[in-house]
């Protein structure tokens, strides 16, 4: 069962999914950042141990939320791949022929360093730093954002990685990827797991959802909750 919580802002509906992906739904579009797709792979023939089925792991949580949400459009800002092709990427290929009326978008990030030949053979239209959609912009790096106008009313950014630090009773803690919303601009998680993370240290006036993950043993679903 899918779980995701409904956030209003500038009279657009968003879903933010515990998959770390927002739908859009007036413009039927999932957002996404930070996939890092064949970054397991760039690791492995550095000579790092990785497991494959991490990357595996990631591609079919991006087909099961295409799957619940039936968007028209994927929307991703930045870091879609890791780095120069490998044979992780020749697999990505292959699931994009089934996803061939799916439009892919993407807002190139500083790991996005492919060829456009090899964009364009994946059939995924690039926009090198901005791409504005109604009255958002999407950027990769929200210090790379353009001067604001009456056109944009917000932006959305990856890049970071966010997460928040909730403390509990005594000296507990945990960090969970998040997504922040400020009055400007939000920040997306990274849906790659296999990234790191930077802590935000949000205002009393931000938005901050945390992505509570399952668990099994106490029979709890995964959940996005505002903090």
């Amino acid at each position: 069962m899918q779980v995701s919580e409904r956030f209003l802002l500038h009279q657009q509906t968003l879903w933010l999914s515990t998959e770390r992906c927002i739908y859009w739904e007036e413009q039927q579009s999932l957002i996404v950042s930070d996939l890092h797709f064949g970054k397991t792979g760039h690791f492995r023939k550095s000579g790092i141990a990785v497991p494959q089925n991490v990357y595996k792991e990631d591609m079919q949580r991006l087909l099961n939320q295409l799957q619940f949400y039936k968007p028209q459009q994927l929307i991703v800002v930045g870091d879609l791949f890791h780095s120069v092709a490998n044979k992780e990427l020749e697999f990505f290929k292959k699931w994009r022929n089934d996803f061939s009326q799916l439009h892919i978008q993407l807002v190139k990030g500083n790991h996005d360093i492919l060829k456009k030949d090899w964009y364009t053979s994946a059939d995924i239209a690039v926009s090198d730093a901005h791409l504005n959609i109604s009255n958002f912009c999407f950027v990769h790096d929200i210090t790379d954002a353009c001067e604001p106008s009456d056109q944009i009313d917000y932006y959305f950014s990856g890049h970071i990685h966010p997460c928040v630090l909730l403390k509990g009773l005594g000296k507990q803690s945990i960090s969970l990827p998040c997504y922040y919303f400020n009055h400007q601009f939000a920040v997306l998680p990274a849906f790659s797991r296999f990234t790191g993370t930077a802590i935000i240290e949000p205002k009393s006036s931000d938005n901050v959802f945390a992505i509570i993950p399952a668990n099994s043993a106490r029979r709890q679903q995964a959940a996005v909750v505002k903090v």
